[in-house]
């Protein structure tokens, strides 16, 4: 059989049958694509092929517009004062404890930000099984602000690895920084505009649309911001990132829209690219000596920095509750991945630390929720 229909037909299988394994297991889909892609590449049913990674990127940046579809900031900027206190508090915490960390085990640099990093992903997952509870809504929240935290350093880590210290870094923090200012008067323009006229946002987005007219605008603004990425010669998550961050902000009455981008990209998209990262995953490298340790190791390190830093939310979730928020944060399985590519790729890790994060993602995902399902039915946390 040819090569790239071979390949064709396995993805398409592992696209269709994944759920079922997932659901059989009781574990998100993400880990179960990532096993079989490592799986079926090892029996020489996927390849290497140019189509599959350009796919495959794409999909990894359409997962960042998905997440950023997750984070309303208009919402997020309402947090009340002692709330955000808090909330940078323990993002400071996570950071301290990284740079800490580092320092006294003579690690590389690039650990200082993979250590921390967080992503809304997961969390999504986790409240389709535990519906609203205190925990949960406030781990959106603090999510919400680490993420954007963590894509400034995935964008700033990427240009390190890029171009290295010095001149052509400077350049690439001013541009982020001007590109940052920009987006903030956009966002507050638009705020403006919507305010003086509201009925701009139903004419962008009519509640009875038949011409798909809020995918195509969705489309354009992701694409548009893409675009000024490459422009500016930064780090193109980063404006898929803030590309969704438009959607739940600005059109906040199209309330289904980020579920219908998201039922498109995880059905399609996103899951071509954690099948690809299996793919990249060589099981002959568990053999590696030390390999298993270190993903250990990095999982332990990266939950309890979390767990610790949680207890920051003691006094207002209590002790169970702030564990099981610490717990939420500790599966940044999408971003870890993500900036563990960046950095294998740039040379900043070798090729046992870049297995042993990937490895440690999925450790990540397996233990956390098991920690998390056996928490929660020891904590009355439902809310009414």
């Amino acid at each position: 059989m040819n090569d790239s229909i071979l390949l064709i037909l396995t993805i398409s299988l592992i696209i269709v049958f994944s759920p079922f394994f997932a659901k059989k297991l009781k574990l998100p889909t993400t880990p179960i694509e990532i096993i079989l892609g490592s799986v079926l590449t090892y029996v020489g049913l996927i390849h290497s092929d140019h189509l599959f990674e350009v796919v495959a990127e794409f999909g990894f940046l359409y997962l960042m517009f998905i997440a950023g579809t997750e984070i309303n900031l208009k919402k997020v900027l309402k947090t009340p004062f002692e709330k955000m206190r808090i909330i940078l508090l323990y993002v400071a915490l996570l950071y301290v404890f990284s740079v800490s960390l580092t320092l006294y085990f003579n690690l590389g640099n690039i650990f200082m930000v993979l250590l921390p990093l967080i992503s809304v992903g997961l969390i999504a997952t986790l409240s389709k099984e535990y519906g609203k509870t205190p925990w949960l809504s406030l781990s959106m929240t603090a999510g919400a602000i680490g993420e954007v935290v963590s894509i400034v350093f995935l964008t700033l880590t990427s240009a390190i690895v890029t171009v290295g210290y010095g001149a052509e870094l400077g350049k690439t923090v001013l541009l982020l920084l001007f590109f940052l200012l920009f987006m903030f008067l956009l966002f507050r323009a638009m705020q403006i505009v919507f305010w003086w006229f509201p009925e701009v946002s139903l004419v962008l987005m009519p509640y009875n649309d038949n011409k798909e007219q809020d995918l195509r605008l969705s489309m354009g603004i992701f694409f548009l911001l893409l675009a000024a990425m490459v422009y500016l010669d930064l780090e193109l998550a980063f404006g898929a990132f803030l590309a969704g961050m438009f959607i739940p902000t600005f059109f906040e009455h199209k309330h289904e829209l980020p579920e219908k981008l998201a039922s498109f990209g995880f059905g399609f998209l996103i899951p071509i690219f954690f099948i690809y990262i299996g793919s990249s995953f060589n099981l002959e490298a568990l053999m590696m000596e030390g390999l298993i340790l270190k993903a250990f190791l990095i999982t332990l390190a990266m939950t309890l920095i979390r767990v610790l830093s949680s207890l920051v939310f003691v006094k207002e979730l209590g002790l169970k509750q702030a564990i099981l928020m610490g717990l939420s944060h500790s599966m940044p399985l999408t971003l870890l991945i993500a900036m563990a590519t960046i950095a294998y790729h740039g040379k900043s890790i070798d090729t046992l630390h870049y297995y042993s994060f990937i490895l440690a993602a999925l450790f990540q995902v397996l233990s956390v929720m098991i920690l998390i399902k056996f928490l929660n039915r020891q904590t009355p946390n439902k809310v009414a």
